[in-house]
């Protein structure tokens, strides 16, 4: 979601807001703006588009100053418009924000009725005019910004920055994440820490209704209350190259190939020195827990509908998945004897982070399967396991969700110990086979000009379905996720017996069937279903392993995949789904790294 930038720095900032906005890029955006106080003077730059058309801007009208907020606009209320577009200045203050002010519409007619009209659509005016009128009647900056926030419903993370004011910087946290640098006589502000990477590795986040007073000594955290409280500091270790494509055209090329060995060291960091037993952290255990309970948005979605059969065929564990935006809504009944399980790249995302709110108090134990350790989900939840994919740049995820899956049959597994259905030579051959999983994801990135081939004919489509059947099914959905997701082309995924039961009213000879079958228990049912769309001259694109395919006969196109356990197909069969998706987007010439209207980090409801 948006992008926030602060810096109250020794130097120009202008330069470095912008290099840390660049950092934010993977967020997704549609406008960007940078607002400074020069000598006293509040003046800001902005520009819809990418962060090149703000950097022209700022070579034909620079932006002098040594304090400075800058933001990533993902439009929300109002269209990308230069108007719309962040830092909103009114009077003395200008403001940045990420989230939605509920309220806003209560707020705007009480500014009218004292004759302060809005100039744009946004919420986040409101909440600039709102300051203003408070400076106007003899408020200082600080008190101007309290009695705002006090009257604001909804999530938002907010800096304030104010004419005559080069020293001061205001911050808020409600429902969005927000990070403080601290440097040497400097300090920095930014909605996740990889922005500030390069200024710093000091920081400290702010906890759910925080704001903080920053000036160039240091940062005074004042929490939900009112009361001043002392936020840890801590020291992030940030890879310099996370940020960087190392070589490759994009961001996702770069996370596809990382996926042998972030899950390799990732397996190492959850088993003992030997290989053949597992160490989750304390807590990750399902001793006493009848059942578990697995809620995420999107992809994180996807790797839950896949968990749901590890823990009920390898657990005997019953496993229930939910989407987090509907969740809480449903009034789910929960047992004070289940695990609830909440799965977010980021840990940030909002409907998630709502959901384990809700679950609070009345489950035995929350885990949170994140790849941002110091994340709200990280930091919130009983038990955290970070993913430990690194970094994930790209809007479309892949080594998250590899990463995820990884961490799930993890978890799957402990189940499977605690409840007494594994015996240690059983884990021990299904931790081997894990081991053994990235040579086989080397060997299928191995078959990129192949995919390539088979891309060349998706892009040609205006729908595309998907199928697959038992844990193929949610690979069929991510799959179909991610082509719309990068090339803008209509996709579904279906579980392939459900094909009959309307979907292949669909089929003809201008739809590629893309269909995901290793040869498990369930193949020959699979092939039954691919011969239905054969017999209306569909075109079937088959992807599965070369006992399946000298089963199939001939289809349209084929792609020969490894032998892999089936319990462990779904993260080799990632590999195509995430290649396909990459380059049919880019023989349609579409972002790949940042597709239209997306976002990597949804912290908005």
């Amino acid at each position: 979601m948006c992008g926030i930038v602060g810096v109250l720095g020794r130097h120009e900032v202008s330069p470095g807001i912008l290099e840390a906005l660049r950092r934010l890029e993977y967020r997704g955006y549609d406008s960007a703006g940078i607002a400074t106080v020069n000598n006293g003077v509040l003046d800001r730059r902005r520009a819809v588009g990418k962060l090149v058309n703000l950097s022209d801007v700022l070579v034909h009208t620079p932006l002098p100053g040594k304090s400075g907020i800058g933001h990533t606009r993902w439009a929300t209320h109002g269209a990308a418009t230069e108007d719309n577009a962040h830092p909103h200045l009114a009077g003395r203050v200008a403001v940045v924000h990420n989230g939605i002010i509920e309220n806003f519409r209560a707020l705007r007619a009480e500014l009218a009725a004292e004759g302060i009209a809005h100039q744009t659509q946004t919420d986040t005016e409101t909440v600039a005019l709102l300051t203003a009128l408070h400076l106007d009647r003899g408020m200082t900056p600080v008190a101007a910004a309290r009695a705002t926030l006090a009257r604001l419903e909804g999530a938002f993370a907010l800096a304030f920055l104010f004419a005559g004011e080069d020293d001061l910087m205001i911050a808020a946290r409600r429902g969005s994440p927000l990070a403080i640098g601290h440097g040497v006589g400097e300090m920095y502000l930014g909605s996740d820490a990889l922005a500030l990477a390069p200024l710093t590795d000091q920081i400290t986040y702010l906890e759910e209704g925080d704001h903080a007073i920053l000036t160039r000594a240091g940062v005074t955290v004042f929490d939900a209350g009112g009361a001043a409280v002392q936020r840890g500091v801590a020291t992030i270790r940030l890879d310099a190259a996370a940020a960087d494509k190392s070589g490759h055209r994009h961001f996702m090329a770069k996370e596809m190939a990382q996926q042998p060995a972030i899950l390799r060291a990732a397996l190492a960091a959850y088993t003992d020195a030997t290989g053949t037993a597992l160490a989750l952290p304390e807590g990750a255990g399902f001793d006493g827990v009848d059942r578990v309970t697995l809620v995420a948005c999107g992809t994180g979605f996807y790797a839950c509908q896949v968990a749901k059969y590890w823990f009920e065929q390898i657990a005997g564990l019953p496993a229930d998945i939910d989407i987090a935006s509907e969740f809480r809504y449903r009034a789910p009944v929960l047992s004070p004897h289940s695990m609830a399980v909440f799965v977010s790249q980021s840990g940030e995302t909002a409907d998630t982070l709502a959901a384990l709110r809700h679950v609070q108090g009345k489950v035995a134990r929350t885990l949170g399967v994140v790849n941002v350790p110091t994340s709200s989900i990280a930091r919130e939840t009983d038990v955290a396991l970070p993913i430990l994919a690194g970094p994930e740049i790209s809007v479309a995820s892949t080594k998250g969700f590899t990463a995820q899956l990884q961490v799930l049959m993890l978890l799957a597994l402990q189940a499977g110990v605690d409840r007494g259905r594994l015996t240690p030579a059983a884990l021990a051959d299904h931790l081997s086979a894990l081991r053994a999983l990235p040579g086989l994801i080397n060997q299928a990135l191995d078959r990129e000009g192949q995919m390539r081939d088979i891309a060349r004919h998706l892009a040609e489509a205006r729908d595309i379905l998907f199928l697959g059947r038992g844990t193929m099914y949610p690979l069929a959905l991510e799959g179909a996720l991610k082509l719309k997701e990068l090339s803008y082309i209509h996709a579904e995924g279906y579980a392939a017996g459900e094909l009959k039961h309307g979907p292949i009213a669909l089929i003809d000879q201008h739809v590629p069937v893309v269909v995901l079958a290793p040869h498990d228990a369930l193949f020959d049912k699979t092939l039954s279903n691919m011969q239905e769309v054969m017999a209306r001259q569909g075109q079937v694109f088959l992807i599965a392993d070369a006992r399946t395919l000298a089963a199939a006969g001939e289809v349209t196109h084929s792609l020969t995949m490894p032998e892999v356990p089936p319990l462990l197909a779904p993260i080799l069969y990632a590999i195509p789904a995430q290649m396909l998706a990459y380059h049919t987007a880019l023989f349609r010439g579409t972002d790949v790294d940042q597709p239209r209207n997306l976002a990597k980090s949804v912290t908005v409801e």
